[in-house]
C-alpha cells in the first residue's frame, strides 16, 4: 500500500467522469486513466457491451490508450486511476504493463483482485511490485455503481 499525493482526488474525479461516460453508453459505470509526470496519457470507460469485448474493461482501454502514447507496452513511472478495485485480469495486465502506482476507488467485494478477494499485488514470487491504494473517493465512486444496478433491476 502506498500514500496518497496531492492530486490523487483531482484524478479520482476524472476517472468519475469517465465512469459516467460508461453509464451514459449502456456500460457498467467503470472509469479509468493513467497519468504520467501528471498528464492524463490514456483513458478509458468500461466498454465490454458495445465492444462485444471481454477484456474491454477501464483499466485495459486506458492501458492500451497509453501504451499507443508512448509507442511501449511498458508504461513505466506512471499511475492507474480507476474508480472500482480492479479484477484478476486487470491487475495482470497492470503487472505487464509495469505501472508504479494504482489508486482505485471502491472496493470490489465480489472481484477484487488487489484486496477484497484476492491480494495479488501483495505476491512476493511477483518480479514486478505496484505501489497501491484504495478508498479514494470511495462513497462517490461505489454511490455511481449501487445507483446503475437499481435502475438496472
Amino acid at each position: 500500500m502506498t500514500t496518497l499525493n496531492h492530486n490523487d482526488e483531482y484524478w479520482m474525479q476524472y476517472a468519475l467522469k469517465l465512469a459516467t461516460d460508461a453509464e451514459r453508453h449502456g456500460e457498467v459505470p467503470v472509469g479509468a486513466l493513467v497519468v504520467l509526470d501528471d498528464h492524463c496519457i490514456g483513458q478509458g470507460w468500461n466498454q465490454p457491451i458495445a465492444g462485444h469485448d471481454p477484456t474491454a474493461h477501464a483499466e485495459i482501454v486506458a492501458l492500451r490508450a497509453a501504451a499507443t502514447a508512448v509507442e511501449n507496452y511498458r508504461i513505466v513511472n506512471t499511475t492507474l486511476y480507476v474508480t472500482l478495485e480492479p479484477c484478476v485480469m486487470c491487475v495482470g495486465a497492470m503487472l505487464q504493463a509495469r505501472i508504479k502506482r494504482l489508486v482505485f476507488g471502491a472496493y470490489d467485494p465480489r472481484a477484487g483482485a488487489v484486496h477484497s478477494i484476492f491480494e495479488i499485488l501483495a505476491e512476493s514470487r511477483l518480479n514486478h511490485r505496484i505501489e497501491w491504494h484504495g478508498g479514494v473517493l470511495a462513497e462517490e465512486c461505489g454511490a455511481l455503481l449501487k445507483s446503475f444496478f437499481q435502475k438496472r433491476r
